[in-house]
């Protein structure tokens, strides 16, 4: 059973504004292979489109296979997939299927079929790399447009994460180096100025 749900656009920015660590899917432009790291730095830049930017070096595999389809997808891992999440972003994909080697499941997206993963993780966005500003070669950071995006609705509801006590394997981490993460605490609401 899955417990993904759309995000309307105009939310799809929430998914990553609390600086979670990622895992960024990609395909190369036949479709025949794909790829995934793990990455600690990106962030939305745009709310409507929705736009994000992430920081792939261009030596990196990944970044081959982006520039090359043209596409990547962002998946949020949560607690539970810690293992993987340092697993895949200690190996590089060039040389191994590396959702084979360690048996992540990933399905398509609908419109630009980059590889999306459900099981353990609790967001994910589909993206359509944008042309290249400058940014991308001088600081090795890409900009991609939300085409569609989804999450967990045991953890992000009416456009907003929740996490509690209750739902600890499902919250998001956020990579402090050298292997070690550290969990999104309980959400904590502001009074109404």
């Amino acid at each position: 059973m899955t417990y993904f749900r759309p995000v309307a656009l105009e939310h799809a920015s929430r998914l990553l504004n609390h600086g979670p660590t990622v895992l960024i899917t990609s395909r190369s432009r036949d479709g025949a292979r794909r790829n995934l790291m793990a990455a600690a730095w990106s962030m939305p830049v745009e709310f409507s489109p929705p736009r994000i930017a992430i920081v792939v070096d261009k030596g990196a595999h990944s970044r081959l296979m982006i520039e090359e389809s043209g596409a990547f997808g962002i998946c949020v891992p949560a607690a539970m997939f810690i293992d993987t999440t340092y697993a895949v972003g200690s190996v590089s994909g060039a040389e191994e299927d590396k959702f084979s080697r360690f048996s992540i499941t990933a399905v398509p997206s609908a419109t630009l079929n980059v590889p999306l993963i459900e099981q353990g993780c609790v967001a994910w966005l589909e993206c359509r790399l944008l042309p290249e500003s400058g940014a991308q070669e001088k600081y090795d950071t890409c900009f991609g447009e939300v085409l569609s995006a989804a999450a967990d609705e045991r953890v992000f509801q009416n456009g907003r994460w929740n996490f509690a006590d209750a739902n600890a394997s499902l919250h998001t981490i956020h990579h402090l180096g050298a292997g070690n993460f550290i969990r999104s605490g309980d959400t904590l609401r502001a009074k109404a100025p």
